[in-house]
This record gives C-alpha cells, structure tokens and sequence, in this order.
C-alpha cells in the first residue's frame, strides 16, 4: 500500500489464458489487492466465477484476495470463500436482511466483512451495521458487466458514504468499483475513497504494471 491507496485490478477483465503472468504484471505494478467478481445470473445479469478461481490465485499470489459477491444468498458461500483463501468478503445488503449476522460469520473466518450498495441503494441500508464494517463498496456502475462508464454522480455518494464513516469513527476501507480509470479515479479518491478496483483500464493497456502505477499516481493529483 502506497499513500493510504490501494489498486485491486479486478480479474474479470484478465485473460484468463494468461492469468499466471497477467497477476505477476500487476503484482510488479505495485497493485496491492486482486479482486474477484462472483456474479449467479440471478442478482446480475452475468454468470462469472466461483471459490475455485480464489483457489487459483492464492496459488499464484500472497497478495490479499478481494471476493465481491453479486450473488442470492451470499451467506450460503462464506465458508467456502474462506476456505478458498478470500482475505475480504463483500456482498449486497439488497438481498442480505440478515447482513449484521452474515458479517460476524464473515469476521469469525478470518475475513474481512464488507458491504456493497449499487447505483440507486441509498446509504441508509449500511447505517446500522457501519460499527460492524471492514470494508464499504461503492458502485459506480450498474453491476454486471466490466468496461461500464463511470456514474458521475457517484462522487456525491463517495463524499457521503466517506462524511458517515468519518462520523461514527469507522476505519472500515472506502473502496470504488465501476469504471475506474485514469480520468475517473482522483475525482473518486478527492470525494474520499481510498480503495479501487479497476478492470478494464488495468488489463486493457498495453502495459498493466505501468498501469497500475500511473492509476495511483492520478489519486496525489489534486482536482
């Protein structure tokens, strides 16, 4: 971690025929975490991966695994993303009205517990549970799909989500997942986010090390 930032290039948008060397890429960009969508084409549109490429990586990687979870019942597949090697488990409080419960069960397998709320999820839906917080995420897309544009509205919700956190002492990490790049991504970090998954801007460049970094340097330019 650099300056209180941290990358998770998302490995939605890898080749996966190259995973191995695409994760040694951005590893040597200095990328801190690698995130994993897990979508069931029932709560999204799309039908992605499962523990096993967790399994895959943690093979590949020491570096900590971040699982976002768009799926029904979430609470069915803790166990089995812990066992994986997941280091955060994040998932929707839209289909979780137990989530208070599923994040004590997250933390109690050596997890981090996050919360992810879409486009039109007001932040209300995390209020009561920010004490039980590792991690709050942020779309700034409609979840589903990678290569989405970034929601400009987002960074009211960033700035918002951020002045909440700061108000009940939370040290929960702010991340942003959605169209992360370098023309989005310090209008994300100035409105307080500190985490960002980005996929297609990583993996789509020429070069994915170098991406990496000139992702976080755009997060030190003021705006």
């Amino acid at each position: 971690m650099t300056n209180g930032i941290r990358i998770a290039p998302s490995i939605l948008s890898a080749d996966l025929t190259r995973l191995a060397q695409q994760v040694e890429q951005v590893v040597a960009g200095g990328a801190d975490w690698l995130h994993v969508d897990v979508m069931d084409g029932r709560f999204v549109p799309n039908l992605t991966f499962g523990a096993n490429m967790v399994e895959a990586l943690r093979k590949l990687s020491d570096k900590p695994l971040d699982v976002h979870l768009m799926v029904v019942e979430p609470e069915r597949y803790i166990d089995r993303f812990a066992d994986a090697g997941a280091s955060v488990f994040t998932f929707h409080p839209e289909v979780s009205p137990h989530a208070q419960r599923h994040l004590v069960h997250c933390k109690s397998r050596g997890m981090m517990a996050g919360l992810a709320l879409n486009p039109s999820t007001p932040l209300s839906m995390v209020e009561e549970v920010v004490a039980d917080l590792d991690l709050l995420l942020i779309m700034t897309v409609n979840p589903g799909f990678g290569g989405q544009s970034y929601i400009p509205a987002s960074n009211d919700k960033i700035r918002r989500a951020r002045e909440l956190l700061n108000a009940r002492g939370s040290r929960a990490f702010l991340e942003v997942d959605g169209g992360i790049s370098r023309q989005t991504i310090a209008a994300a970090h100035a409105a307080g986010a500190d985490t960002f998954v980005a996929g297609n801007a990583v993996f789509a460049s020429a070069d994915p090390a170098r991406e990496v970094q000139e992702l976080r340097r755009r997060c030190l330019v003021t705006v």
